[in-house]
């Protein structure tokens, strides 16, 4: 009998990857389904980002900051959001980018449709 493996512990595993830490969120942002930022998804995702990237290399007290500055950056409102979110991101070794929209499979593809317009770091 094939034995399952608790699903938390390995998402957090696998997040401890950058890359896959990035495009873990990025999926959530590219592709949202009606109403996930706003019922929590993308905070847990960036908490579960959190545990993976943040908590092995802070202190307890760093680590409790940090998690009360995502509560504090998801609960505001206008430009200022993005910026704090970027600079939170950038704390666990990642940046926040803007890159051009995929085009369905039905219509011409872009040369590039890959390129990053916006990358929103350090700032």
């Amino acid at each position: 009998m094939v034995k399952s493996v608790p699903y938390h512990p390995f998402l957090i595993e696998q997040l401890k990857d950058p890359a896959y830490s990035a495009g873990y969120l990025t999926m959530f942002l590219n592709e949202p389904e009606e109403g996930d930022l706003d019922l929590g998804i993308f905070p847990s995702a960036l908490r579960d980002v959190f545990e993976a990237l943040g908590e092995p290399n802070m202190s307890a007290d760093e680590a409790k900051l940090h998690l009360e500055k995502l509560d504090g950056l998801l609960s505001q409102n206008g430009m200022a959001t993005i910026y704090a979110l970027a600079n939170w991101l950038n704390v666990l070794g990642l940046k926040l980018s803007v890159a051009v929209a995929q085009e369905d499979e039905g219509e011409e593809s872009s040369a590039v449709s890959a390129v990053e317009l916006v990358e929103v770091a350090n700032v």
